[in-house]
């Protein structure tokens, strides 16, 4: 098993930065791919951007692309996502999901592992 912790969240002013962290421990895979997801009051969750293991290639939504920034230090078993000129739309829980493996689906049932979730709010 893999166990993922969330942190970084909070309160930011539209046009703000904030920078979360997903902390990995447990079983490691060879092969392993870890993203964010996000789920709005009244949505569902969906895809916000993912990094490979191996070659670090990195995936993004249209929506977070030219604002967010996802990366990883293999050593700490730690993903970051840096978020930059946040907007009100951005408010959700994020949450850190990761699956063994090479391609980094969008599919949030395709992700085997998943930590609890940090609130970040962003106001107008």
């Amino acid at each position: 098993q893999v166990q993922l912790v969330e942190s970084g969240g909070g309160l930011v002013q539209a046009g703000g930065s904030l920078r979360l962290s997903c902390a990995a421990s447990g079983r490691t895979f060879s092969s392993l791919v870890s993203g964010w997801f996000r789920r709005a009051p009244g949505k569902e969750r969906e895809f916000v951007a993912a990094i490979t293991r191996g070659d670090g290639s990195t995936y993004y939504a249209d929506s977070a692309k030219g604002r967010f920034t996802i990366s990883r230090d293999n050593g700490k078993n730690t993903v970051l996502l840096q978020m930059n000129s946040l907007k009100p739309e951005d408010t959700a829980v994020y949450y850190c999901a990761a699956r063994a493996g090479v391609t980094a689906p969008t599919a949030p049932l395709l992700y085997d592992y998943w930590g609890l979730g940090t609130q970040v709010t962003v106001s107008s």
